[in-house]
């Protein structure tokens, strides 16, 4: 079973399904292709912190995120580095002690992170956890070959990410330049002033109050248009 290549996965999202359920499938398919591979997870860069995109069924609740408040662990130094991490068994792993520690209490022996290579220039890896020393030893190449072909979806995930992020800050940049052109033009018919000084008084009642421009001004538009309906 191969993951979801870019052609899928766009045709996916268009039909509705969500990245987080596409990405959490990749990761199960993971621990089924990979022998020794009890769970596994995705690893990226955003906003210049790591965080984890996706983990799979089985992946004990805070691996990663031990990893990610330490600064140190296998999945931050694939991410950082772009160099394959492996540690046969944690039980006798020197690199990461306070990682380390943390990962055998939950039952974790043996680990592989492997460097995804996505566009854009972002650190991401995909990590497999075994709960015996060495189980994925004999399996590396295995994994590497999952992670090839996974590199594609989940680039193609981020550049999905960033495009809906990119479509918010414009409709919501929109929203503001409405509402403030709104108040400009209130403040113009009550005060028989131009735009510049309407403009300029509303930042400078914004300034004064420490209320946002844009606050300040959906208040202004939502109090004439109450009053408005009031004398309705």
């Amino acid at each position: 079973m191969r993951p979801e290549t870019p052609e899928t996965l766009e045709a996916a999202i268009a039909r509705g399904s969500g990245l987080d359920t596409l990405l959490r499938d990749l990761t199960d398919r993971a621990v089924q292709e990979v022998p020794g591979a009890d769970a596994c997870s995705v690893t990226v860069r955003r906003d210049d912190r790591l965080l984890t995109l996706a983990g799979s069924a089985g992946l004990p609740a805070g691996l990663d995120q031990r990893q990610y408040e330490n600064g140190s662990g296998p999945c931050v130094a694939a991410a950082d580095t772009g160099c394959e991490q492996y540690a046969p068994d944690l039980a006798a792993e020197t690199r990461w002690p306070a990682y380390t520690a943390y990962a055998l209490s939950t039952g974790v022996r043996c680990v592989l992170a492997l460097p995804l290579a996505v566009g854009g220039g972002t650190g991401a890896a995909l990590n497999f956890y075994g709960r015996q020393p060495g189980a994925l030893g004999r399996h590396r190449r295995a994994a590497r070959t999952f992670a090839e072909r996974a590199a594609d979806a989940v680039g193609t995930a981020l550049r999905f990410e960033r495009q809906r992020r990119s479509a918010a800050d414009v409709r919501v940049a929109l929203l503001s330049r409405s509402v403030i052109d709104q108040a400009i033009g209130i403040l113009m018919a009550r005060e028989r002033i131009d735009a510049r000084d309407a403009l300029r008084r509303l930042r400078r009642v914004s300034q004064d109050t420490n209320v946002r421009l844009r606050d300040l001004c959906s208040d202004l538009v939502a109090e004439v248009g109450g009053a408005s309906r009031g004398r309705q």
